[in-house]
């Protein structure tokens, strides 16, 4: 048998990444990844927040293959394809109030910038304004709204007219206050668009809870807040929960956690359980302002992915996913917070739901640690489970398993982390009071 690991080390570029972690995937299901040698591993970063249902979900599988013999594309710009309408009906029943016209893609930065582009047909403005610390995607597009300066390095120039505010990370603001962060972000978006922008601006876009920024939990005003300053400049408000969306923190929509309705809504990972897709979906003024021809995406609304979407929904809403990812969150807060007391090395734990964070400092002054995130990772890897490391300072260690993962599996992850945290913590002390904050 070829040696797989050599032959990827050798032929794929993966240079945003520090390295590949040296498992090969032959099969999986539910929150279970499996080796071609038989080695079990409980994947708890969900393929990067991508298969909440569950790998391999029987439902799902069935809905696509039954689809596959049918037809497997047929381009549903050109024609009309019922797997296609039906999802976009369902999403216009899922989604926040009024937002009921969909546009498909293939993966989230292509509905990014959809969206974008939508935005300034509606508004006939040129700007946008984005966070600190965001991401987006990769495409060029896509990463002229994102924060992440370690996302963009040797792709510039950039697109001109995007400026950026400072992102709601409560953690590292001053006093950490949350409603103090709060006001601190709406005088700095007044700022920015006083002083950032010619005034043409036609939507703010920013996450929910910020991923790869290192699961950034807004506070829960925050975008209450910002919206009341948007919508005196009529600045659209863009939502991108391409990584937050469908179940991931205990809502369908993470913006449902905020009383907020967006202008537009992004999904894409979670959408259809590992099967490509992406969508925006709007109100239909604004989805009106794509005139025949304005847009087009010759894989997107794929009809073996949307049959697979419909599949994934129907499972989420039917199993109550939404309402076990926020109970077993609060389980997975709550042991996290518990080991986090006695680690020197935890500065935060936050999360919502499933989608939960550990930021690792080295000391009171918040210095962030990421050569032990990393270390956290390997003792993980090394113990059979699988979780992904982030942030902005890439010192976060992110937990997002399957919202199938049963409690017992939970559990067991839960125990190998504390395991690393305090294998990788030693017996050093950090001066003064322990930094850990609860958060989420």
């Amino acid at each position: 048998m070829p040696d797989v690991k050599q032959q990827y080390k050798d032929h794929v570029i993966t240079s945003f990444l520090k390295s590949v972690s040296p498992v090969v995937v032959d099969r999986a299901q539910g929150a279970v990844i499996t080796d071609p040698a038989g080695r079990e591993y409980l994947d708890c970063f969900a393929g990067i927040s991508v298969v909440n249902a569950g790998h391999n979900h029987p439902r799902v599988i069935a809905a696509a293959k039954a689809q596959m013999d049918k037809v497997v594309h047929c381009s549903s710009y050109l024609y009309h394809c019922q797997p296609v309408a039906d999802l976009a009906e369902k999403l216009a029943h899922l989604a926040p109030r009024g937002l009921s016209k969909t546009f498909f893609g293939n993966g989230g930065a292509e509905a990014i910038e959809g969206a974008l582009k939508l935005a300034r047909l509606y508004t006939g403005k040129p700007e946008l304004i984005a966070l600190q610390m965001s991401f987006h995607g990769r495409s060029w597009g896509a990463l002229s709204v994102t924060g992440n300066w370690g996302r963009k390095k040797r792709g510039g120039p950039y697109a001109p007219g995007v400026a950026f505010a400072p992102a709601p990370y409560t953690f590292r603001s001053p006093g950490r206050d949350p409603e103090e962060c709060v006001r601190r972000c709406v005088r700095a978006l007044e700022d920015v668009i006083r002083f950032d922008t010619a005034g043409d601006i036609a939507a703010f876009i920013a996450e929910p809870v910020m991923g790869e920024g290192g699961i950034i939990v807004p506070p829960p005003t925050y975008f209450r807040e910002i919206k009341k300053v948007l919508d005196q400049h009529g600045i659209l408000i863009i939502a991108d929960e391409v990584q937050s969306g469908f179940g991931r923190t205990g809502k369908m929509f993470a913006i449902e956690h905020y009383g907020v309705v967006p202008d537009i809504l992004v999904t894409a990972k979670g959408i259809a359980d590992g099967f490509p897709l992406s969508a925006f979906t709007t109100r239909p003024e604004i989805a009106d302002a794509f005139k025949p021809g304005d847009h087009l995406s010759t894989f997107g609304g794929n009809p073996v992915s949307c049959a697979a979407a419909l599949a994934n929904i129907a499972v989420i809403e039917e199993e109550n996913l939404c309402e076990r990812s926020s109970e077993l969150g609060k389980r997975a807060l709550s042991r996290l917070q518990a080991a986090a007391r006695n680690s020197p090395l935890v500065g935060e734990v936050r999360g919502l739901g499933l989608m939960i964070g550990v930021e690792l400092v080295k000391d009171a002054e918040l210095t962030p640690a990421a050569a032990e995130a990393e270390a956290v990772k390997d003792f993980c890897l090394r113990h059979g489970v699988l979780v992904g490391v982030g942030g902005v300072y890439g010192n976060v260690v992110r937990v997002q398993p399957p919202l199938v993962i049963s409690q017992e599996q939970l559990d067991r992850a839960l125990d190998v982390i504390a395991q690393g945290l305090a294998e990788v913590a030693g017996p050093k002390k950090v001066a003064g009071e322990n930094t850990v904050r609860a958060a989420g």
